[in-house]
């Protein structure tokens, strides 16, 4: 099949995120499949963007067929980022006859965050003069993260623009697919049919555990420290953002009376000068702040933690459940996981590898790290199989994306 995937911000291994897209991408191709990504030039998400000259500027990447829109830059959630939409949906719109002509898909899935690239998914079927088949792919759930989250009303026209285009795409695609795993009701709601929903989470590479990246000298001489010193060490990677909760960590580490317990937090973000800074006025030496590293390193940082923290704020729109990329990687990891997030059932208490509390649970995420701390090596090493087990088994990206191929042809 010819599949195209309509994606506003996807990367690739060398741009960064995001990555979802170019892992399917490249396990249809070794399915036999031609693949096209349709991508904007600039997204905030990417380590590094394309340089083009003119839209729908052709490169292969890794025999995946990329086509670059020509779009704005734009910084944070404002005017400008809106506008960066608008032009990617519309440049598309009225270039249907080209892509059509030029990539001739079988089947096209609109995934980008926001839900206006259906319009044109739904007008590449209409075109078209064989049957394309349409799939929608939910990442966030837009406008309800904008009401929810961003506190904008649902009369502001952009929001009412987006619950358009949400509603469209519920009931028009033929498939529905969701990494969230109870998003399904709400969409039911919002016009999508019986039968339509498919939950498709994140996932593993396994070939990038097989061979990770060293970590930066820093990171080794810091985490070998800690190992001679015997110190049990409760790591955290990823975004420093208000949204990871990382103040409620801090304030674990504060209560906590263990000495030989530490906490590792690895990454960067627009939080990460003020917690540093609180965590010395609270005279805590038991935090350690370390530098980002690159996503390959992942693996190897994971095998220096006892267990892997993962966190959020309060938020009603955790109520659709979880599908964090730091999960998998924490699964596949072989590590305990400690979730403090107030949400339905997740996949570490269905696969036993970890425990799971409530946001601002601080007593509860501080007494479930001492628990781990306190089990015998055979308890841990049987935690641990279990979540290694269902990332090589169920939540590996071949997996995964045999899963979406079977829905295509359903």
């Amino acid at each position: 099949m010819n599949i195209l995937l309509i994606n506003h911000y996807a990367g690739s291994s060398d741009m960064g995120m995001e990555f979802r897209p170019y892992y399917f991408a490249k396990e249809w191709i070794k399915m036999g499949h031609k693949v096209d990504i349709i991508a904007a030039d600039y997204s905030h998400l990417r380590r590094k963007n394309p340089e083009i000259s003119k839209d729908f500027e052709h490169k292969n990447i890794e025999d995946i067929e990329y086509h670059w829109i020509k779009t704005n830059r734009y910084e944070g959630n404002g005017a400008k980022r809106a506008i960066t939409m608008v032009k990617f949906v519309c440049k598309l719109w009225f270039n249907i006859k080209k892509i059509i002509r030029e990539i001739d898909p079988d089947v096209v899935i609109c995934s980008s965050t926001y839900p206006l690239d259906t319009f044109v998914g739904q007008r590449i079927r209409r075109k078209s003069k064989k049957k394309v088949k349409l799939i929608h792919e939910v990442h966030d759930m837009w406008p309800a993260t904008l009401i929810e989250i961003g506190g904008m009303s649902k009369y502001n026209p952009f929001v009412i623009a987006m619950q358009i285009g949400e509603n469209s795409a519920y009931k028009h695609s033929d498939k529905v697919v969701s990494l969230l795993p109870y998003a399904e009701e709400y969409m039911k709601n919002h016009g999508l049919k019986d039968g339509k929903f498919v939950c498709i989470p994140n996932g593993i590479i396994e070939e990038e555990w097989k061979n990770p990246l060293p970590l930066p000298e820093q990171h080794k001489k810091v985490l070998e420290e800690l190992h001679r010193e015997k110190k049990f060490v409760v790591g955290y990677f990823g975004g420093h953002a208000l949204s990871n909760a990382l103040d409620n960590l801090i304030e674990v580490a504060k209560k906590t009376d263990d000495n030989d317990i530490c906490f590792v937090l690895v990454g960067d973000g627009v939080e990460k000068e003020r917690l540093i800074k609180r965590s010395i006025e609270m005279k805590l030496d038991n935090v350690i702040f370390l530098e980002t590293i690159q996503k390959k390193s992942i693996p190897s940082l994971c095998k220096e933690f006892d267990c892997i923290y993962i966190g959020a704020l309060e938020s009603t729109l955790y109520r659709f459940g979880l599908c964090m990329n730091k999960m998998f990687d924490s699964m596949m990891a072989g590590k305990p996981i400690i979730c403090a997030i107030t949400t339905p059932e997740t996949y570490i208490e269905e696969y036993g590898c970890g425990v799971r509390v409530d946001s601002d649970d601080i007593n509860g995420c501080l007494k479930s790290i001492e628990k781990i701390k306190k089990m015998s090596k055979g308890e841990i090493i049987m935690m641990c199989q279990k979540g290694r087990t269902a990332a090589l088994e169920t939540f590996n990206y071949e997996s995964l994306a045999d899963k979406f191929e079977k829905i295509i042809y359903k």
